[in-house]
């Protein structure tokens, strides 16, 4: 079936490639961006052929189908620094902007040493008047605000005081504590604090790479036992909290100051810390290629990377467990600046970011929260310093807003669609009446996929499903006798709206929808396809020409 499957993917694209022949150059160009994530011709020519070797490999394992907690939420987030910030009212305008947008989480710092300043269990900073002000009246603002705006916050808890080194900060500000049980009891203070208030807290950011884990070589043995030990304070101060774990950067060194994110993920799960986490959190930069960048290269970062991540956690039984990105952007730093992140224009920045949200709900249903890196800085200290990273934001620091925050938020009003997976039923995407209809409990979705089923419980056969597809006048029974019931089919991947009635919402277990399926036809003609790009690019630039 294999072979048959193979065959009839090659036939598909050998009538594709002639219909190649006659295609226009734009609409070539956008099949390799679609590949690449290239937009310039020659970037996309040498694009196709990595991308063709590239599907020849055996793909990583996603299990797109499997169930996933913590993924059904509003997806879009962005990053914030109101702790810098010193006026409140523009942090209240800054969560206006956010808010107004479309964004519904921030991941904003409660920086460990600008709460506990001088000792543990001290929260009075002293640091501008020797009377002394309450170091939490900042954080209560920031949690009061983003309320007011209906913003939920995941909270950071990362940057250690100076008290909790000997060495101080000649190890480096953002290296470890020497006793993780004072991290543990700054977490559980954040946590019980704002218990009810703040859920989601992610312990440390990018332990992996130089300078998060100070002066020292990251050590994924050491980050888990300080995860560890924060996990059970935050539990313990708020049993209803969820925990993320920090933030991997993507790199392929093994330079000792920077550690490859597949091997120090794998050691942290060979040192326990797989126990110590409800969601796995990564970066998700596409630095030097756009979000459509479909080359499988383990070795070479680019946006796709999550899918070697989600591969390492099913080889370590972590398949119902989400992975949320906690930084995601494209940089558009000026010429004067080295492009340590690569370089865009601010149009391709704008056009990039939502294709990436897209590309994230489309293909990747293990994936929660995406968050853009990041709103604004109160000041223009990075810029004056000539750092790339000021080149990440959405707004100056004086409120100017660029182009990618139009996109983004023209983009986030669009109504959501469920996309392949097992999707439970208070998914984002699933708007459920408030009051019931004639009795019986109304949702509306809309679903791109190639069929859609509803997982209803084995003892559910005496409740009444109603489904209406597409606006039909009249509901139809759905006939089912409990566990997976067929609502739609086609050949293809399509578009639809559906209206579910049902007298017993409980019943109603999960909704699965299938996208294409046949890896391997799909690679053939994938193949076919790529040869037939470059060999219409040859000849639209003349290399196949015979000399004179």
């Amino acid at each position: 079936m294999l072979k048959n499957r193979l065959i009839t993917g090659i036939l598909a694209g050998l009538v594709a490639l002639a219909a190649l022949g006659v295609w226009q150059r734009d609409s070539l160009q956008r099949f390799m961006f679609e590949r690449t994530g290239e937009e310039d011709l020659l970037p996309q020519l040498r694009g196709m052929g990595q991308y063709l070797v590239s599907v020849t490999r055996k793909p990583p394992r996603t299990q797109p189908y499997t169930p996933v907690t913590h993924v059904g939420v509003n997806p879009f987030g962005i990053n914030t620094f109101w702790q810098l910030e010193p006026d409140p009212e523009k942090r209240e305008r800054q969560a206006q902007l956010v808010s107004e947008a479309g964004f519904h989480w921030i991941r904003q710092e409660f920086a460990w040493e600008d709460i506990e300043i001088h000792g543990r269990g001290n929260f009075v900073d002293r640091r501008n008047d020797p009377d002394g002000v309450d170091a939490w009246a900042k954080y209560d603002h920031i949690v009061d605000t983003a309320g007011q705006y209906d913003l939920q916050i995941i909270a950071r808890l990362s940057n250690p005081p100076a008290w909790s080194r000997a060495a101080g900060d000649d190890d480096g500000p953002m290296a470890p504590p020497d006793d993780v049980a004072d991290y543990a009891a700054f977490a559980e203070a954040v946590a019980g604090r704002y218990r009810g208030r703040i859920r989601y807290y992610q312990l440390w950011n990018e332990p992996n790479i130089y300078p998060e884990w100070g002066e020292n070589d990251p050590d994924p043995e050491a980050y888990a036992e300080l995860l560890c030990a924060g996990y059970q304070a935050v539990k313990a101060a708020d049993p209803d909290a969820v925990v993320l774990s920090g933030a991997l950067a993507a790199t392929s060194e093994l330079s000792g100051r920077n550690l490859n994110d597949y091997v120090f993920l794998q050691r942290l799960y060979d040192a326990g810390g797989g126990e110590c986490f409800d969601i796995l959190t990564m970066q998700g930069y596409g630095l030097w290629s756009g979000p459509t960048d479909h080359r499988r290269e383990p070795f070479v970062v680019n946006y796709g990377r999550v899918e070697y991540i989600r591969d390492i956690m099913l080889r370590n039984g972590d398949g119902d467990k989400a992975i949320w990105i906690s930084e995601m952007n494209w940089n558009v730093a000026p010429d004067d600046v080295p492009p340590d992140y690569g370089r865009v224009t601010l149009d391709q920045q704008a056009r990039w970011a939502p294709l990436a949200y897209q590309r994230a709900q489309e293909e990747w249903p293990y994936v929660g929260v995406v968050n853009f890196w990041y709103f604004k800085r109160p000041s223009d200290d990075w810029e004056q310093a000539g750092r790339p990273e000021a080149y990440f934001r959405m707004a100056t620091p004086d409120f100017e807003l660029l182009p990618v925050y139009d996109t983004m938020a023209e983009y986030m009003q669009e109504p959501p669609v469920l996309y392949k997976g097992l999707h439970a039923p208070d998914h984002w995407a699933i708007d459920w009446a408030d009051e019931p209809e004639d009795g019986l409990a109304a949702a509306h979705l809309t679903f791109e996929g190639r069929s859609l089923s509803l997982l209803l419980g084995e003892d559910a056969a005496a409740v009444l499903v109603e489904v209406c597809l597409d606006g039909a006048p009249e509901c139809t029974p759905l006939q089912y006798t409990g566990g997976e019931a067929l609502v739609w089919r086609g050949r293809f991947p399509q578009r639809h709206t559906l209206e579910l009635r049902l007298d017993d919402r409980s019943a109603l277990e999960g909704v699965l929808v299938h996208g294409s399926d046949g890896a391997v036809a799909r690679a053939g003609l994938e193949l076919v396809l790529a040869m037939g790009v470059l060999w219409a690019s040859a000849r639209r630039l003349g290399w196949l020409k015979r000399p004179e």
